[in-house]
């Protein structure tokens, strides 16, 4: 059965609210700020998937791009994607994809939640860290690396945990009365 495009565009812009009402709440450590939006971009990609989950990022960012404070801290604006936080932006959009892409490919079962979810986020720590060498003016990947990703490792394994258990749930239930195919 086709899905109506009123509910694809719907659910789109669903997950891109929800991504921008808890992305500001953050708290500053160093060049980063540790955020909530990964936990919001993992549940919207294991409930959605890809495609809906990586438009509605994209929109979320352009959102933030176009001047409403949807990013940490309340922020926004083009100069958050130039600035040291860029790289981790386009690693939301790989998030989404990889966990979406998981969660379709595999069916939703919570072991592929989590891998689709880790490796997105590996992918997220390699484009942010490489940003954020290049333009934060790190001496070394080393000190970028300790700098935009140590500081969120146990942060993000329990946002992992949380949106994987969550997803799996809301997946299942929206899936049974046909909310989401």
């Amino acid at each position: 059965m086709k899905e109506s495009p009123i509910r694809f565009m719907t659910q789109t812009a669903l997950c891109a609210a929800l991504i921008a009402i808890v992305a500001p709440i953050s708290v500053p450590v160093g060049p980063v700020p540790i955020s909530l939006a990964t936990l919001m971009v993992y549940l919207c990609a294991s409930v959605l998937g890809w495609k809906k989950s990586c438009l509605g990022v994209a929109l979320y960012i352009l959102l933030g791009v176009a001047g409403l404070p949807v990013f940490a801290g309340y922020t926004a604006g083009l100069d958050k994607l130039l600035g040291p936080t860029g790289g981790y932006f386009l690693g939301y959009l790989i998030i989404a994809l990889s966990t979406g892409f998981f969660v379709e490919r595999f069916g939703n079962r919570p072991v592929w939640n989590v891998a689709g979810m880790v490796a997105g986020t590996a992918a997220c720590y390699l484009a942010g860290t490489l940003w954020l060498a290049y333009v934060g003016g790190y001496s070394s990947f080393g000190a970028a690396l300790a700098a935009g990703v140590l500081p969120f490792l146990i942060g993000d394994v329990v946002k992992i945990a949380a949106s994987a258990s969550v997803g799996y749930v809301l997946r299942r239930r929206l899936m049974r009365t046909g909310m989401v195919q």
